[in-house]
Parts: C-alpha cells; structure tokens; sequence
C-alpha cells in the first residue's frame, strides 16, 4: 500500500479541473491504455497569452489523477515559457512528495505539458524523435537520458520508477544499464568532481550546512518544517525534523529520499542520514 501526503489524497478524491477545454489552443495526449496510463492536457490562453484555463482527463492511478490535477493548478496564470520550466520534480513537490515507485506520474504529466505547448507552437516533440528503448511502455532514450540527468538516477529501478522504462517484460534492461553509464560518463566529462577525495569532520560538518541552508531548508519551510543538524560522526549525519516535518508521517521518506539524496549528490556520496532520537 502506498503511502500518499494528504495533499495527494486531496487531489485524487477532489480533482480540479476535470474535462476538456472547448475550442483548446494547446491539446497535449501522452500514454496509453494498453500501457496503464494515459493523460489528455489541454489550455486556453488569454489576450496577454497567460494560461486562462486548463483542463485534464487521465486514466491512471491515484498519483497519475493527483498529479495532473495540481498540473492545470500550477500552470494557470504563467505565460507558456514560465509553464515549459516545470519539472516533474516540481509537480511531486508541490504535492508534497509521491512514492518513489510513482514518480513517473509527475513524469507523464511534465510531458503531457510538452506535448500540449508544442502542439500550439506547431513544433515537434524533441522527446518523441528518440529510439525508442522500452516496446512495452513506448520510452524513447532521450526521456531516459533526460530522467537521469535530471533526477540524478542510479539504477535501472530509478529508472523505471521515474519512466516506466523496463518495467514490463524486462527486455531493455541491458540497453537501460548501458544508457545509464553513458550518461553519468558524459557528466563526469562535463562537470568534474570539485569535492576532496578526503574531508576533515569541520570540512563536512560546513559543507553539508551550506547544502541545508541553501536547497533543504528553502524546500521543508514552504510546506511549514524545518529541519536542524544535530550531529555529524563520520559518514552518519544526524537531523531533528522541525515544525510540520517533525509530525509528518512521510519523515523518514523525506529524510532518505530528499535529505539524504541532496547530501549524497552535493557533500559525500557515504553519507547517512539518521533522525536524531526522542
């Protein structure tokens, strides 16, 4: 059973914005039924070419549901070039996270946005021209390469969770794992590892608040939480959850899938993060 936020379970018992939109300038359809997933998008624009309305249908999930609905939330009142800068990232944040094995929800409405603009711009899905890697689910290697730069993706599982890729017969798995080194060679190439082979427990103790300053806490303060370090012994980082993330029942969730990850990716890839005890 998965584990939704209440924001999630909101989205999905009460929808927004459910339908189409009559005389639509943007009609972006990603997924399929025979896939499991498939999600309508459409938007009408106003005189000063601002998104005025937006409506989905979507045959899917929960997640899939709650996703698309805070989707047509989102990009109301953005001109399409500020709506195109959404992430899938940003759409499971603002519904306060999705379980890791549903990102490719938030992934499938990111696209369907895609899909819907450059249907009103007259141009081509950059993501569709791709080879097409995974038969089952119909994820070419460019949306793979994207998940994986993006989301800084470490495993085929990662993969399918964010794609759906591989999630079927298990026939691309090779190819995944071979896209995944790529990819990961060619960012080792682009932005070389700064970070000391070593760090002296000061070095780390600043680093990893500088990371919590700047990216972590900004993020828990918009949903009401805080988040403080209280120790650091060796590669074990030990936090105390503040305000609304201290009572949340998706604590340890946001300690090893947003806390942890963010340490790992910008201090010391050894790091643990651990809650600090009552």
């Amino acid at each position: 059973m998965w584990e939704y936020t209440d924001k999630v379970r909101d989205h999905f018992m009460n929808p927004r914005n459910v339908g189409e939109v009559e005389n639509a300038d943007g009609v972006g359809e990603v997924g399929s039924l025979a896939c499991g997933d498939a999600l309508k998008l459409s938007f009408k624009l106003d005189t000063d070419g601002r998104i005025a309305d937006a409506k989905f249908k979507t045959f899917g999930c929960a997640s899939a549901i709650a996703s698309s609905s805070a989707l047509t939330e989102m990009i109301k009142g953005l001109t399409l070039d500020e709506a195109a800068r959404i992430s899938n990232e940003d759409i499971a944040e603002y519904l306060g996270g999705l379980p890791k094995e549903k990102m490719h929800c938030s992934v499938m409405g990111r696209e369907a946005l895609e899909a819907a603009i450059a249907n009103h711009r007259g141009t081509p899905l950059p993501m569709a021209q791709g080879e097409v890697v995974c038969e089952c689910f119909g994820v070419t290697d460019l949306e793979v390469r994207r998940a994986i730069q993006e989301s800084n993706l470490k495993s085929v599982e990662e993969i399918t969770n964010f794609t759906k890729a591989g999630g079927g017969c298990g026939k691309c798995h090779e190819r995944l794992e071979a896209i995944l080194r790529e990819v990961h060679q060619d960012l080792q190439k682009i932005i070389p590892d700064h970070r000391p082979a070593r760090l002296t427990n000061i070095q780390k103790i600043k680093m990893i608040e500088e990371v919590l300053d700047r990216e972590i806490r900004p993020a828990l303060r918009k949903d009401g939480g805080d988040i403080e370090l209280v120790d650091v012994d060796g590669d074990f980082v030990v936090v105390s959850l503040r305000g609304a993330c201290g009572t949340c029942k998706k604590s340890q969730t946001t300690l090893k899938e947003y806390v942890e990850k963010k340490l790992r990716e910008q201090v010391l890839e050894s790091l643990i993060v651990e809650e600090a005890k009552s």
